[in-house]
């Protein structure tokens, strides 16, 4: 395929792509840098809501796409269950023959669903994916989650989020960083949205055991996505072992959060589930020792006593004693901070990921091209 094509793709996902999560994120900075590289993305979303509205949806929003005629769908994750009964449709004899490719951030089934719901989507995952030329991941961790679901190493590839918190145009990082600590001995930072699988409650649970003194915890992230989660955390807030200890900000413009991570001593997260952990990478290039459980994509991406400290799954004490050790011992934090820094240098910025990204889309469009020649 000609380099000098503009490249145009459909990126079909689920609901609204201004929602602040990293795979919606992701997206958007992949259409905000494709003119860099010769790419023009369009968004094609389902309804979202309850599943059979957005799967009734699959079929017309299909055929609205194939009137564009992109170069490429890229289909993601969260958009692979309702659109599975449609793609046998798409492939078929009389289907338009433009390729698909999938663009994972979570495992098949999804990580936000109960035992049942994980199941039937896990089904419907697998059958939509047996239809994409390619399986691009956001992470190892879910490199190894498929290959272990027997899909081969020739399909996948990873392209990781970059390590820069703001895309081109979003702001700038310079100034002077705002003061966290408040009096006490660190500052910890947690960027996450207030949902169940990010683990606020062990994180405020492990700050509530600590002196005083140790540290003051700052949250930046939606308290709305999941309602009924985020009333127990405010609960929670209010108990009085942690008066005065938490200064919750909501969701912050990306300049702010860069700001907050140059000014933060530790960051922690304490997610379950988390197939890559966008903020994890960003955390570590701002030079920032993490903290977090052995979960998700985390071993991945900090070694425990080496660029932070890597905890138990649900060891809320070792959590604790983690951010206290890295409270009371000043050369251990910077000793952590330097080695984050030096290993995210080594993860892509967003510009790379870009690059990666269409590089693949191009390979995909160009084999199809030959297939059809033959």
């Amino acid at each position: 395929m000609d380099d000098t094509h503009v490249l145009t793709v459909s990126l079909l996902t689920l609901g609204d792509p201004a929602t602040m999560t990293g795979g919606y994120l992701y997206h958007r900075r992949m259409q905000a840098l494709a003119p860099d590289v010769g790419a023009r993305v369009r968004f094609a979303a389902l309804p979202a809501g309850a599943f059979p509205r957005a799967a009734l949806a699959g079929g017309s929003m299909l055929r609205a796409v194939a009137r564009e005629r992109p170069d490429v769908l890229v289909l993601d994750s969260i958009a692979a269950a309702p659109l599975a009964p449609w793609l046998p449709w798409w492939f078929g004899a009389r289907g338009p023959r433009i390729p698909l490719v999938g663009m994972l951030h979570q495992p098949p089934g999804g990580i936000d669903f109960g035992p049942t719901g994980r199941a039937v989507r896990r089904a419907l995952d697998r059958s939509a994916y047996r239809f994409a030329a390619r399986l691009l991941v956001a992470s190892d961790a879910l490199a190894a989650q498929l290959r272990a679901d027997g899909v081969g190493d020739d399909r996948i590839r990873v392209v990781p989020p970059g390590r820069d918190v703001a895309a081109p145009g979003e702001g700038r990082q310079e100034g002077t960083p705002p003061r966290l600590r408040e009096g006490r001995r660190a500052a910890v930072l947690s960027v996450g949205n207030w949902v169940r699988r990010k683990g606020l409650l062990d994180l405020l649970d492990a700050v509530a055991r600590l002196p005083a003194d140790a540290v003051t915890l700052h949250l930046v992230g939606d308290p709305g996505v999941e309602p009924g989660y985020a009333s127990l955390v405010r609960a929670r807030l209010t108990a009085p072992d942690l008066a005065g200890r938490v200064v919750v900000h909501g969701p912050l413009p990306v300049e702010r959060v860069a700001a907050y991570y140059r000014a933060a001593d530790v960051f922690a997260l304490a997610s379950v589930r988390e197939p890559y952990g966008t903020v994890y990478g960003e955390a570590m290039a701002a030079g920032v020792p993490v903290v977090g459980w052995r979960a998700g994509n985390l071993p991945f991406l900090a070694r425990d006593g080496v660029e932070g400290l890597v905890v138990p799954p649900g060891d809320v004490p070792g959590l604790a004693a983690a951010l206290l050790r890295l409270a009371d011992d000043e050369e251990l934090r910077r000793s952590l901070g330097a080695a984050a820094a030096r290993r995210a240098a080594g993860f892509p910025t967003w510009r790379e990921t870009a690059r990666r990204l269409f590089a693949e889309l191009r390979a995909v469009v160009a084999e199809r091209r030959r297939s059809r020649r033959r």
